[in-house]
């Protein structure tokens, strides 16, 4: 039997405020993390993912007196990342009230991070957030096409997307927030190519995340072999009944949806 989908706004958060660009840059302010919070949990978010997009490239710790006040206002499972490096911030962000932690660039930096957490946590616990794009003319190719990023976006690794996201896997993630650089921001749509890719490689859920414009976007993605999808502009910015818009956009082309 399949999972019924997820569809969970994304809190990107810069300073203590929700921030919004386009491929990672250009960000714009975009409200109170808590009043966002506290909006989209009436309006039906099964979750919600509150990342700092700024915590690793500016070399700081998550925002957690934000993560303490956001999680007081939701009743609905709360993800947090950004600065996320090891065992003591994932601690420290359970008892402020997240239910998952997100990593990236310090998984990248060192893998066995990995082992160490789903090993003190459980894998439900830990999320992989892989920011992946393209690679661009000039660098390096990867077998895939697709590469890993670090710091919000902005440094390429030449590591395979691909084969990053099966081997943080196979050393136990809970699960997968697959960003796509290339679309994040466009409101053109998931990119669908990323997702099947993952999606052929692991068996650990995914949630796309990058290009949702309008409700019609969302069902490609879980096509696709997403099990949740994950935007911010849509819902930012939308009108107050999006949510059921997008979940009704997935019901009807055929899936179940929480």
């Amino acid at each position: 039997m399949a999972v019924a989908v997820r569809v969970i706004p994304c809190l990107d958060v810069d300073a203590g405020r929700v921030v919004k660009g386009i491929n990672f840059e250009g960000l714009r302010d975009a409200g109170d993390p808590v009043e966002l919070a506290h909006r989209y949990d009436n309006a039906g978010a099964d979750e919600l993912t509150f990342l700092d997009v700024t915590a690793s490239s500016g070399n700081r710790e998550t925002t957690f007196d934000v993560v303490r006040r956001t999680a007081e206002e939701v009743f609905i499972p709360l993800t947090v990342g950004g600065g996320v490096r090891g065992v003591a911030e994932v601690d420290k962000l359970l008892r402020f009230g997240a239910d998952k932690a997100s990593i990236n660039t310090a998984a990248v930096a060192r893998p066995d991070v990995i082992n160490e957490i789903s090993r003190h946590f459980g894998s439900q616990v830990l999320v992989l957030s892989v920011d992946a794009r393209r690679t661009r003319p000039g660098s390096q190719p990867t077998p895939s096409g697709f590469e890993v990023t670090t710091h919000g976006g902005r440094t390429g690794t030449g590591i395979d997307a691909i084969e990053w996201a099966r081997e943080a896997a196979d050393r136990g993630i809970g699960e997968i927030l697959l960003n796509s650089i290339d679309a994040d921001g466009t409101k053109d749509g998931f990119d669908l190519e990323l997702i099947r890719l993952v999606r052929a490689a692991v068996k650990v859920p995914i949630i796309a995340s990058g290009g949702a414009g309008e409700p019609a976007h969302f069902p490609p993605a879980v096509a696709a072999g997403a099990d949740a999808v994950l935007a911010a502009s849509i819902f930012h910015w939308g009108p107050d009944n999006m949510m059921s818009q997008v979940k009704q956009a997935i019901r009807d082309a055929g899936f179940e949806v929480r």
